[in-house]
């Protein structure tokens, strides 16, 4: 048995999900990869004195009922998984694809379907009201997007998840500060130069208790204040399709024009409903292990130097109103790898080419945290 799954496993269940005696647990798992953690888990939350229960899942199976899916068939299938998902008290989200591109083919019209009968739904019942984790696992699908062999991304991803997060937690709480006491946000870097208010928004940590890999800092803007351009550098996969050089320009906080490697299919994500055009997050990453984009949004939003702007759903503890059937974390590095840029909180600088550069928020830098 490999201790870094123990450990991981006992992260989950006693740090991210804090799991009580008596509680249901679901482990919900997308590829075969994770069974050795699976196993660790149901362990844990037995020593925890809760209940598991497993749900194995293969988006290849997904693809073949997708292709020729109904609005009625995606409705009773969430009412299926609602009932279950209403009697959950934590959830532990693992998914570890073979190919991540597995539901690449399958029609934006059917994916669109999917998400706003099935797992919008299911994933808001799930958001709002259990204590829940998601998290990835190593395997060589992975790897190759990493560009790396198994043996080295599997050393990297148990340094990025086992890290202490709760040094992290404690780190954050300036920058939590600061982004509460600001108004304007006005980001500067090649292809982009965005401005945006998030006063009155809460700024909220994500130090280990929601996402394995963690190490961001959200909120939202203030829905119609958005204006300017941004210019993403790195790839962003969504509903299977990857998607390049994504260019969006605003004008008083909707997306009016949009680009990309495919711009129609890009325009057709932001014209899934009237919210989709409209930002629901603002995000800055800060995980000191992540330092290069692997094409999986889960670890590239926590870049060391990074941060997301999302069009769609804004998060229920960090509003600003906006509702949409999508939720998708767009990311732009702003390391001089990937040619630098700069963030000014009301005005101020306060960091450049990826650090911070203001002394209250040094020790979030990548030196300080490892």
């Amino acid at each position: 048995m490999d201790l870094r799954v123990k450990k991981l496993a006992s992260t989950l269940v006693n740090y991210s999900c804090r799991v009580k005696k008596d509680e249901n647990v679901m482990i919900e798992c997308f590829g075969s990869s994770p069974h050795e953690l699976i196993k660790e888990i149901v362990i844990e939350v037995y020593k925890a004195g809760g209940v598991p229960y497993i749900s194995l899942k293969d988006n290849s199976i997904l693809r073949e009922i997708l292709k020729e899916c109904s609005i009625k068939q995606l409705q009773f299938m969430a009412k299926i998984d609602l009932l279950q998902m209403k009697s959950i008290d934590a959830y532990v989200g693992i998914k570890a694809h073979e190919n991540v591109s597995e539901l690449g083919d399958v029609t934006g019209e059917k994916m669109n379907l999917y998400s706003k009968y099935y797992s919008d739904v299911v994933t808001e019942e799930r958001v709002n009201n259990t204590k829940w984790v998601v998290l990835r696992y190593p395997n060589n699908s992975m790897a190759q997007l990493a560009n790396t062999s198994l043996e080295s991304f599997e050393d990297f991803y148990f340094n990025v998840c086992n890290l202490d997060y709760s040094k992290m937690s404690k780190a954050m709480d300036k920058l939590v500060g600061l982004m509460n006491k600001t108004d304007e946000v006005h980001i500067k870097g090649g292809g982009t130069d965005l401005s945006f208010s998030i006063k009155d928004i809460p700024a909220i940590k994500c130090p280990g208790e929601f996402n394995i890999p963690d190490g961001e800092v959200f909120t939202a803007p203030v829905k119609k204040s958005v204006n300017g351009f941004i210019t993403f550098n790195i790839p962003a996969v969504f509903h299977g399709f990857t998607y390049e050089n994504v260019r969006l320009e605003f004008k008083n906080g909707k997306i009016i024009k949009a680009q990309s490697n495919d711009t129609e299919r890009l325009n057709k994500v932001l014209d899934t409903d009237a919210g989709a055009r409209y930002i629901g997050e603002f995000a800055i990453g800060v995980n000191p292990f992540i330092l290069k984009p692997m094409k999986d949004a889960l670890f590239d939003e926590k870049i060391m130097g990074s941060f997301h702007f999302t069009p769609g759903r804004c998060y229920k503890d960090a509003s600003n109103g906006n509702k949409s059937a999508i939720h998708w974390d767009l990311i732009c590095v702003q390391t001089p790898e990937h040619g630098g840029g700069e963030i000014y909180f009301d005005k101020v600088l306060i960091r450049k080419d990826g650090k911070f550069v203001i002394d209250s928020l040094k020790e979030l830098n990548s030196e300080n945290l490892k």
